[in-house]
């Protein structure tokens, strides 16, 4: 091979990678950035870790060895130990037996330093087990351009909503985490947020119930898998009422069935409807309400009689229907004891946090200030064109980036009509049934928000 046209042929890959790295970043990391990242990681790695105070002064026996064997007493300190490495498509998980004397909060603190001194897009750090860590290295901005992995966790109540910052999957788990809450302003990506619950959704035996009082225009196009749905006020009323009712009666069946009889084996007794036998077990209900401000506004006094039942069957739902398989899903763009009586009271119920975008530091702190003071900050520094990215959070005070892949609301009708069959019929909300089911060119005009 001539020498012109090996130089030509290094200009050709020179090229492709270039053009790989900003319109195929995993692949670009896959060729390029991941051997780059190994080599720099693994032949740095000590004085990196000595350089970020990573270390632990050695032990006495170690020192007293040493000085028996050469007659030298410097020993180098400790240092987590490399226990396993792990590349992915777009990053590098290193697993860490911490040295004694250090906890996973120092390596957090040190979580900056190391991505700058290996050259990595971000690293986080997730605690395994007492002494172990993972360290998450990500390669690039996998939030750029949302793709999710082909493999996704399964579960009866498991919906895959979104992508993190460290590019593993962020699942909506509802026996994990019952009743959640989602704040953002307009064209934050909150209605995004919602399409992917109730494309996840949809395949699943699962009952969604939809509250939609902007006249539907929202989950209206989902009517095929909707078991409820109401889109005014006055109907969401009823429809609350109608939910309280049915929570009710589950909990007369799990009474009747939940195994408390002397004869009945110990690990066959039950306080959730999980316990029962499949046939008897009544099917999850998802509730989701597109715009909780809209049931806590009043313009007369019979408005507001209305909002007060309203918030107390809301604030019932999110205290005990848990145990009979109802599950809230509030969204809003302010949530706050600014709304009225009940409002805080039904906040503390939502464990889940997802705070988009917002138009004021204080919408951030509804959602995330009883989470964690940097996801506050974090929620307040997303950028207006990165609309999808969100901050989520929950009790125990961890909180991560995520962002939601490109969904069309036609394509969520068209997940939803597909299995409308699975659509169960609950008799107490009959009357809340989607009756007019509007034809599938509709869907594709609906106008698109975000």
């Amino acid at each position: 091979m001539s020498g012109a046209t090996l130089l030509a042929l290094v200009v050709i890959v020179t090229a492709l990678l270039l053009v790989a790295r900003v319109k195929a970043p995993a692949v670009y990391w896959v060729l390029v950035g991941l051997p780059a990242a190994l080599y720099r990681v693994l032949s740095s790695y000590r004085a990196t870790m000595e350089a970020c105070e990573l270390t632990v002064a050695p032990p006495w026996w170690k020192v007293f060895a040493k000085k028996l064997s050469v007659g030298d007493q410097v020993v180098r300190p400790g240092i987590p130990k490399i226990r396993g490495i792990r590349p992915t498509t777009t990053g590098l998980r290193l697993r860490l037996r911490l040295a004694a004397g250090l906890a996973p909060e120092d390596v957090v603190k040190s979580a900056e330093r190391l991505r700058h001194a290996w050259g990595v897009y971000s690293v986080h750090v997730a605690e395994i087990k007492p002494g172990v860590v993972d360290l998450r290295l990500t390669g690039f901005d996998v939030l750029a351009r949302v793709r999710m992995p082909r493999r996704l966790p399964v579960g009866p109540l498991s919906v895959t909503v979104a992508l993190r910052e460290d590019g593993r999957p962020f699942v909506r788990d509802y026996q994990d985490i019952p009743h959640a809450l989602t704040l953002g302003a307009n064209k934050s990506g909150k209605s995004m947020y919602q399409r992917c619950l109730i494309k996840g959704l949809a395949p699943l035996d699962v009952a969604v119930v939809g509250i939609d009082c902007k006249r539907g225009v929202e989950q209206g196009p989902f009517a095929p898998r909707l078991s409820a749905l109401a889109t005014t006020p006055d109907q969401a009323d009823g429809l609350l009422d109608a939910l309280v009712a049915e929570m009710e009666e589950r909990f007369d069946l799990l009474c009747l069935h939940q195994g408390i009889s002397p004869d009945t084996p110990l690990e066959d007794i039950t306080s959730d409807i999980w316990g029962l036998p499949k046939h008897l077990r009544p099917v999850p209900i998802v509730v989701l309400i597109d715009e909780i401000a809209e049931l806590f506004l009043i313009t007369s006094k019979a408005d507001g009689e209305r909002r007060d039942r309203m918030v107390t069957q809301l604030v019932r739902l999110a205290q005990l229907a848990r145990a009979v398989g109802i599950y809230l899903e509030v969204c809003g763009q302010r949530f706050g004891s600014e709304l009225g009586k009940g409002a805080t009271a039904l906040r503390a119920q939502l464990t889940g946090r997802v705070v988009h975008r917002c138009n004021d530091k204080q919408t951030a702190d509804m959602g995330l200030g009883d989470v964690n003071e940097l996801a506050v900050i974090a929620a307040t520094s997303i950028a207006p064109e990165r609309a999808g990215t969100a901050i989520a959070g929950d009790s125990s005070g961890g909180w991560s980036r995520i962002r939601t892949p490109k969904t069309t609301l036609g394509e969520v009708a068209s997940v939803c009509r597909e299995f409308a069959h699975l659509t169960p019929d609950i008799p107490a909300l009959a009357a809340f049934r989607p009756r007019d089911v509007a034809p599938a060119d509709a869907w594709e005009l609906a106008p698109e928000s975000v």
